[in-house]
């Protein structure tokens, strides 16, 4: 088989269109039985078609407010869409602040009959900030420190959520009391789909403790950095820890449900397809030397499938190009939501005939874009209006 990228953005489109949100919520809320109006709230990436979802099949009913980068925004009827972030940065602001206290003003309003609608897609939390008992600076700084030292999504949550008056089941503690159930519809941008992570879990009861952000602060050694917020956790004000009751969190969608929609795809196109799911993490140069003997495995021996072969799987691209370079392959690595980091391309793509020149020092210095920028190797997309994490597609014939 003629190996071609063409085939290779084709099917990571196919995971990408998998996780539609427009079609996923418009679907979803379609169900919802409710007699006074639908109190709208939230953000991510997708909170902008999420939005158009809700309004798409509930229309007059809806009422609310969702934060959603800078360039996301669209115009709906009822539902406002808040810039609360400028694109390519992943900070809180204060325009992300006044559209929560605007999100928590509403819920206060709601009345018997009323339903409550979050929607939470990736990068909720910075979109999503509330400080409680420090300032916006403290928590901007917080955060940036937390970037820097190269804390998890996990850790970084855990702190943020004991910073927040809508995180860690706060919002969900709003809601119930009112007394108003609510609804919660998820696209899931961390790996297993863990409630109280994604976005910092604003309607999932939280597992960690302010003892536990204490303890994160002072494994990255920021902690005597950060004086206000350490006064705020060591006062102990925790977040709900159980369920309250009309609370319903719902998964629409993610990696694993956009990897089977990209193996359809490539069996379509004639591929045997190998998915190793949607667990594969490591250090770039670690998952790289795994991914390059799985390739040459199926290249030489034919195991543990044969040629030609769609490789589905996660992450990298850069560090898999040292590894694999002069191989008769296509690989592509790119985020679903259009974007990787601060810049305008969402991944690469390279093959055989690829370069290899300059590859090593970029890897050193973090700098892929530039690499692969030289040699015609980004994948630039725009934003997609979703988020399910990157998907990689390694085509090998």
């Amino acid at each position: 088989m003629n190996l071609s990228r063409d085939h290779a953005l084709s099917i990571w489109r196919a995971a990408v269109a998998a996780a539609d949100p427009f079609a996923l919520v418009r679907d979803a809320v379609t169900g919802l039985h409710f007699t006074g109006r639908a109190l709208v709230v939230g953000g991510g990436k997708a909170g902008a078609a999420m939005a158009a979802g809700v309004e798409a099949s509930l229309g007059q009913r809806t009422t609310g407010i969702v934060n959603v980068p800078e360039g996301a925004t669209r115009s709906l009827k009822n539902i406002e869409l808040i810039a609360a972030r400028p694109a390519g940065s992943n900070h809180p602001t204060a325009a992300g602040v006044a559209g929560v206290d605007r999100m928590l003003s509403l819920v206060q309003t709601a009345q018997p009959g009323d339903v409550g609608v979050c929607l939470l897609s990736g990068g909720g939390s910075a979109l999503l900030p509330a400080p409680s008992g420090v300032t916006l600076e403290d928590k901007q700084y917080v955060t940036k420190l937390l970037h820097a030292s190269g804390a998890t999504i996990g850790e970084m949550n855990c702190v943020r959520k004991h910073l927040s008056r809508f995180k860690g089941g706060r919002l969900a503690e709003a809601f119930a009391c009112r007394g108003c159930p609510l609804y919660t519809f998820i696209l899931s941008d961390v790996v297993g789909d863990p409630l109280d992570v994604i976005a910092s879990g604003p309607t999932a009861p939280d597992p960690t403790t302010c003892a536990d952000a204490l303890e994160v602060l002072r494994r990255y050694s920021i902690l005597d950095a950060v004086p206000a917020v350490r006064v705020h956790l060591e006062r102990g004000d925790e977040t709900p820890k159980t369920s309250f009751p009309g609370v319903n969190n719902i998964i629409l969608g993610n990696n694993a449900r956009s990897l089977i929609a990209a193996s359809q795809r490539a069996s379509d196109l004639g591929y045997r397809v190998l998915n190793l799911g949607s667990f594969v993490e490591g250090e770039a140069r670690h998952v790289a030397a795994v991914l390059a003997g799985i390739v040459r495995s199926i290249r030489r021996d034919g195991v543990p499938v044969t040629a030609p072969v769609c490789v589905l799987y996660q992450e990298l691209t850069l560090a898999a190009l040292l590894r694999l370079h002069g191989e008769p392959i296509v690989f592509l690595a790119a985020g679903t939501d259009g974007e990787d980091g601060p810049t305008d391309a969402a991944g690469a793509i390279f093959d055989a005939n690829s370069p290899l020149y300059g590859a090593a020092d970029a890897l050193r210095r973090h700098d892929a874009y530039t690499y692969f920028d030289r040699i015609g190797g980004l994948v630039r997309t725009g934003l997609t209006g979703t988020n399910v994490m990157d998907v990689a597609v390694i085509l090998i014939g």
